[in-house]
């Protein structure tokens, strides 16, 4: 059974969630508070957080908080929703996703059809492009260029990973950044690395990732962070996300020595290697605070088919964390929601409606 916080945990964390969103708009809650660096005598360090140390996560003994993203999520469409209903009253225009897939691989269509009955949901229109598996590169760069040039299209998401025969990395860079729903184009990533610049589009995930982490109340100025796994996808932006947070981030990779050492020193754990069940319980520091974006197909202990699993033992450190993300149903949902989000922002940049 997963377990749950005690009704104290409950009540300051849902006060602590209300005072973060009324010191923070929405952009700046995503890029963290902009504050100088400044470097003074530790005797003299002001406190690193926003409100008093009482309300920082803590563990009890009892079952960690189950961080569930699926309410989240279904707030953020609401708001995604409302705000697409009020563009089509106010001036007729609603956002326009262009979904480009290529060959027939089942996961992939899985995910492009839980996207699209997303968009559906808000009132973002969609046009899909299907190419054959043996497709010419020719013929998908083609297809980009055509919705990089469509003014009705605000957002162009490419499912990855594309055929082997197909150059990944030139497919993206060819996406128009202003369309980049996705946050994958180099000019976007490379925005977000640096401070006081804003890229167009965050990563979907790692954006899914903060938010979760800040509509829970999470505490991450000046908390210890560990990613484990450096993708392009999930690993480096979110450490580039939580850095923009004040977060002190480690990134962990195949080469790491010692990894379990230094995520048990971490305050907050973020995992996306694709290894089910490979951060133990006693890798973790008591309260951390752990977000497993990992997602598995593994078999079911019964022996009757497949069920999904993490990256993190679940049942072992729900034990040990204060907070933890279950999967499924953790980031993924807030993931899907931030694609809308993404797309609905183009829009409005695409209208002059910011």
């Amino acid at each position: 059974m997963r377990g749950c916080a005690t009704d104290g945990v409950v009540a300051w964390h849902r006060t602590l969630r209300k005072a973060f969103h009324s010191f923070c708009s929405p952009t700046s809650c995503i890029f963290g508070p902009n504050l100088p660096d400044v470097w003074v005598p530790r005797e003299h360090t002001p406190p690193h957080t926003l409100f008093p140390e009482s309300l920082q996560w803590a563990n009890n003994g009892h079952n960690a908080l189950i961080l569930e993203g699926k309410p989240i999520a279904k707030q953020i469409k609401l708001e995604v929703a409302d705000e697409i209903r009020r563009m089509k009253s106010g001036i007729g225009k609603f956002p326009r996703l262009a979904v480009v897939l290529v060959g027939d691989r089942r996961d992939s269509h899985t995910f492009i059809h839980i996207k699209l009955k997303a968009c559906d949901q808000v009132g973002i229109e969609t046009v899909t492009s299907q190419l054959p598996e043996n497709c010419d590169e020719s013929e998908l760069l083609d297809v980009v260029s055509g919705f990089n040039e469509d003014p009705d299209v605000h957002g162009i998401l490419v499912q990855l990973p594309l055929p082997q025969h197909l150059d990944e990395e030139k497919i993206i860079n060819v996406v128009s950044p202003e369309k980049d729903v996705d946050g994958f184009h180099p000019l976007n990533i490379g925005n977000l690395a640096i401070r006081g610049r804003k890229p167009f589009f965050v990563p979907c995930a790692p954006k899914g990732c903060i938010e979760l982490l800040l509509r829970h109340g999470v505490e991450i100025k000046g908390k210890r962070a560990v990613i484990i796994g450096r993708s392009k996808i999930v690993g480096l932006p979110t450490s580039l996300l939580l850095q923009r947070h004040h977060a002190t981030v480690s990134v962990l990779h195949a080469y790491t020595k010692n990894p379990e050492h230094i995520t048990s020193e971490a305050d907050i754990v973020v995992v996306d290697v694709g290894v089910p069940n490979i951060v133990r319980g006693n890798w973790l520091k008591k309260g951390a605070v752990v977000i497993d974006m990992g997602t598995n197909q593994v078999k079911d202990p019964s022996g009757h088919g497949f069920c999904v699993s993490g990256d993190v033992c679940f049942e072992e450190a729900v034990k040990v964390a204060s907070a933890i993300t279950p999967v499924p149903g953790g980031v993924g949902p807030v993931t899907i929601s931030m694609l809308l989000s993404n797309t609905l922002d183009s829009a409005k940049r695409a209208f002059g409606m910011v």
